[in-house]
């Protein structure tokens, strides 16, 4: 389970995060990454110093409602993990493929680590061509 100040509930932050934000996806899952900070006047409530704050989305396209649930526990697990990996004011959206549902928690953790490599690597090849 998440802690509360890691959960992004707000509408405004989720929307931004999936349509300006960097991605990266595999097979099973998508990741959104809303830079280090969260854009001026989205969100006056985002509480910088609390750290990052992760949000799912499973779609109807998983499965049934039961799979779709043992989706988001898995993936809230995975977050949990790998929460110090993410800048310390990132907005991230982890978006679930019907792929993930049928997938092991090993595959899904792997899936979760090369999307998050690929933005890292992503963002570090912006943050060098920039003087």
């Amino acid at each position: 389970m998440l802690d509360r100040r890691h959960r992004l509930t707000s509408s405004v932050l989720f929307s931004t995060a999936t349509r300006r934000g960097r991605r990266a996806g595999t097979r099973t899952l998508v990741l959104h990454i809303l830079g280090g900070s969260a854009p001026s006047g989205t969100d006056p409530g985002l509480d910088e110093a609390a750290g990052p704050q992760v949000g799912l989305v499973v779609s109807k396209a998983v499965g049934n409602a039961v799979t779709r649930n043992r989706v988001k526990r898995r993936l809230r697990h995975l977050a949990r993990a790998r929460l110090v990996r993410f800048p310390r004011t990132a907005v991230v959206v982890v978006r679930a493929l019907p792929g993930a549902a049928q997938a092991s928690s090993t595959e899904l953790g792997a899936d979760f680590d090369t999307a998050l490599r690929r933005l890292e690597r992503s963002s570090s090849t912006v943050a060098a061509s920039q003087p």
